[in-house]
């Protein structure tokens, strides 16, 4: 394999599973362990020990620099934000799940968390709608990498920051995206109440487990009903995010505009979040398939306004994605087109089995090639 014309380009940063990485590759992006402490700082060169550590610590994909991809890939909210925002999550909902399991018998105590727990949440979502609003244009263009052990509050952070963007673009003002991103940060609150066996299952759920589960979102709704500090746009988030818009969803099986818009929305940053995310029973799915998923969905489990929005703010194949073409060759993505996102320009850098130089293909122009997938080692 000739690699030596592409290790005399620039380092970019892409995702790739942590099964991909080769030993002596670069840390592209910093990881951090459940409790929110560096893990291993950017910039570190991956030994098979600390592979070995990333995977032990239930981190899935990491980004990584190499010699494929030359961009640097932006999280849409500051890093720092995020990680205090994990951490609030992590916090209050344990402290929910305290109060749900009645680890805290003392009502007025109960209370008195509960309202402080709202009011931190609250300042959160303050800091995230002033950030995103700040932003002349907003594209999603950064997986957030997920820990096992922290999946559900990394979860419910990213369903919130991927709700006000769509929120962003149909024009909501801030007083309306207070309460969409307030119920979409809570959406799953519900779960506290879901024996951990269950929740945390590795294989498939039975029908009566299931059925366990599908109950979260009216005990989320109840747990919020009665606080002022939570909207009644807010409340129904809880209760409607799983219903769909054909009548299938549960728990009322509601259908259309029997659904509150802003559930929707939640709808779509939920499953759109859990579909790009490493499960214990799955690998994350690539931005692009998500999207095609979310796609088909559109016009039966999910509002088609809602979808075409949330579809608009995704980059489906980011700067720096290696991908495989339909003619064989291997190429990284250089340019994103917005209008036609899942047609970016690339540049070809293996062609049966060789290094390339200096062909870049502009998908939108060049009709009879595709992307037939993305390609995480150019020697698989």
């Amino acid at each position: 394999m000739d690699y030596e014309c592409l290790k005399q380009r620039s380092d970019g940063m892409r995702l790739v599973p942590v099964s991909s990485v080769r030993e002596g590759t670069e840390l592209a992006k910093t990881i951090f362990d459940s409790q929110g402490r560096i893990l291993l700082s950017k910039g570190v060169e991956l030994k098979q020990g600390l592979i070995r550590r990333i995977r032990k610590n239930g981190i899935m994909s990491v980004y990584i620099n190499d010699e494929y991809s030359d961009n640097e890939i932006e999280d849409v909210i500051k890093p720092e934000l995020r990680i205090k925002a994990i951490k609030l999550m992590k916090d209050s909902y344990t402290r929910f799940s305290e109060m749900a399991n009645e680890g805290i018998t003392n009502k007025k105590l109960a209370n008195k968390l509960k309202t402080k727990c709202l009011e931190d949440i609250g300042a959160i979502i303050e800091s995230f709608i002033n950030e995103l609003f700040s932003q002349k244009e907003i594209l999603v263009k950064m997986v957030d990498i997920k820990s096992m052990d922290n999946y559900t509050y990394q979860h419910c952070v990213n369903v919130a920051v991927l709700s006000i963007i769509v929120g962003i673009e149909m024009q909501y003002n801030k007083e309306k995206l207070t309460h969409l991103a307030t119920g979409a940060i809570l959406h799953d609150l519900g779960k506290t109440y879901v024996p951990k066996e269950v929740l945390l299952k590795p294989g498939k759920l039975t029908s009566e487990e299931f059925e366990v589960i599908k109950n979260h979102s009216e005990k989320g709704y109840e747990y919020l009903k009665d606080n002022m500090y939570v909207s009644s746009i807010s409340r129904v988030i809880a209760l409607q995010h799983h219903e769909r818009v054909d009548g299938t969803g549960y728990p009322r099986g509601i259908s259309g505009d029997e659904i509150n818009e802003c559930a929707k929305i939640v709808a779509v940053a939920d499953v759109y979040d859990a579909l790009v995310s490493d499960r214990p029973y799955r690998q994350a799915l690539s931005p692009n398939e998500a999207i095609e998923y979310i796609m088909g969905a559109s016009g039966t489990h999910f509002d088609y306004k809602v979808a075409q929005a949330f579809i608009k703010m995704i980059v489906p194949y980011p700067e720096g994605t290696l991908v495989r073409l339909s003619n064989g060759d291997i190429a990284v993505v250089t340019k994103t087109n917005p209008k036609f996102s899942l047609r970016p320009k690339v540049r070809v850098v293996m062609r049966n089995g060789k290094a390339v130089e200096n062909s870049t293909i502009d998908l939108v122009d060049e009709k009879n090639i595709t992307i037939s997938g993305i390609q995480y080692d150019v020697e698989s």
